[in-house]
């Protein structure tokens, strides 16, 4: 091969790692504040290293361009249009990481990972038959309004996530999305004690069986008892900029060891926010345009392309636009509880609340019905492949009663 061949190759497969935007190579300042990354806090002046392992251990998703168009005849790149949901596929799926590996699970280049972690790498796959892949997520936005290939708020990102989980056997994820600044305790606790169907059926097997299936399933699997919760909390903290009222609210959130960070950005320009240094928001930026991936011959994902190797982007929190959406994760019931306990403590000690949590439903709300698993499963990476069941599923009204 000769040398210019071989450069175009290198350039091609690592485009990522040498596209790179004035921001990024902007440093840390050389200071003595705590910066704090979904609910991990690191010393800066003497965990540098230690901070930028953390923040490019978790999976970035950018712009993809050749991968097979949307609904048959769609679009093949979502370049200008896509950043929001690869901001939702972040969180989502910083939130399995947090499911199967923990939230200490580092990722180290070159390195053999657990198989969870290459099953849900898998998941986000730019192909229709991938749970979260840009299609589904892009064709399930129809039933929200939008059309392939118009741009998303973080609210619809959430609806469309919440859709889609139920669909998703293998991560058996609760996801509650908020309404009206309002998250619902009782409703929260009534959801996510619903049992999964896997965890009934194996109620109703032997022993022997049981045993099997739980010695199949690791050290991740869950209590039937509790469903894992993803909390989303869309929110409008301002009217076209962010109210300064909200900011410390808003830092503390990043703080909780259920963080999942934020959806949000600019108009037209969205970012996954994953923690702050004083009053910068630290964030990943989608706005890379990459080729599609897809499996190799041996199964596995070439994941090089999946982590942002480079410094992350900072932005001062009052050029944040009004319009964002918290995540949190609770893996299990204590995990509720504990995040419960910290709103109290520190978001619902202000005179302006950034949202309210109330422990009953309200009143002059509809009945809360919890979304019940529809027939068609999916168990990880593969998925759905009937538009057909997918349009039928956004006519179900039930679904758009509350926002939760």
């Amino acid at each position: 091969m000769s040398y210019s061949l071989c450069l175009a190759h290198i350039l091609s497969k690592y485009e990522n790692q040498i596209t790179i935007f004035a921001d990024y190579l902007e440093e840390f300042p050389d200071t003595d504040e705590l910066v704090w990354i979904l609910g991990k806090q690191h010393l800066l002046k003497t965990e540098k290293s230690k901070l930028l392992s953390d923040i490019s251990a978790r999976l970035w998703f950018t712009y993809r361009r050749k991968f097979s168009p949307i609904g048959g005849t769609g679009p093949s790149s979502d370049a200008g249009w896509g950043c929001m949901l690869r901001c939702g596929q972040m969180m989502l799926a910083q939130a399995l990481i947090c499911r199967h590996l923990g939230r200490d699970w580092n990722w180290e280049r070159q390195k053999e990972q657990p198989k969870e972690y290459q099953r849900i790498l898998q998941c986000f796959l730019d192909r229709k038959d991938c749970c979260y892949s840009i299609h589904q997520m892009a064709q399930m936005g129809v039933g929200e309004g939008k059309s392939i290939g118009e741009w998303f708020g973080p609210n619809t990102v959430a609806q469309v996530l919440k859709k889609l989980a139920l669909f998703d056997e293998w991560n058996s994820l609760a996801v509650y999305v908020s309404m009206d600044n309002t998250v619902v305790i009782e409703d929260i606790k009534k959801m996510c004690h619903t049992l999964p169907l896997s965890a009934e059926t194996a109620a109703e097997s032997p022993p022997e069986s049981l045993n099997a299936s739980t010695q199949s399933k690791g050290p991740s699997a869950c209590s039937p008892a509790w469903k894992p919760l993803l909390l989303i909390v869309p929110l409008r903290l301002g009217i076209n900029q962010i109210n300064p009222v909200y900011v410390d609210a808003f830092k503390e959130c990043f703080k909780m060891p259920q963080s999942l960070g934020a959806l949000g950005g600019k108009p037209n320009n969205a970012y996954y926010f994953i923690g702050f240094l004083g009053d910068e928001l630290i964030f990943l930026d989608p706005h890379t345009t990459q080729t599609f991936v897809d499996t190799e011959e041996n199964g596995m994902v070439d994941d090089q392309t999946f982590h942002c190797l480079q410094p992350p982007q900072r932005m001062n929190i009052l050029n944040l636009d009004p319009s964002v959406a918290l995540g949190f994760f609770c893996k299990e019931e204590k995990d509720f509880d504990s995040w419960c306990s910290l709103v109290q403590k520190e978001i619902l000690k202000e005179n302006l609340r950034m949202f309210e949590l109330v422990q009953k439903h309200p009143s002059h709300w509809p009945p809360f019905v919890p979304p019940a698993k529809p027939e068609v499963t999916t168990t990880g990476a593969e998925f759905i492949d009937s538009t057909e069941q997918l349009e039928e599923f956004d006519l179900e009204e039930d679904f758009e009663i509350l926002s939760i």
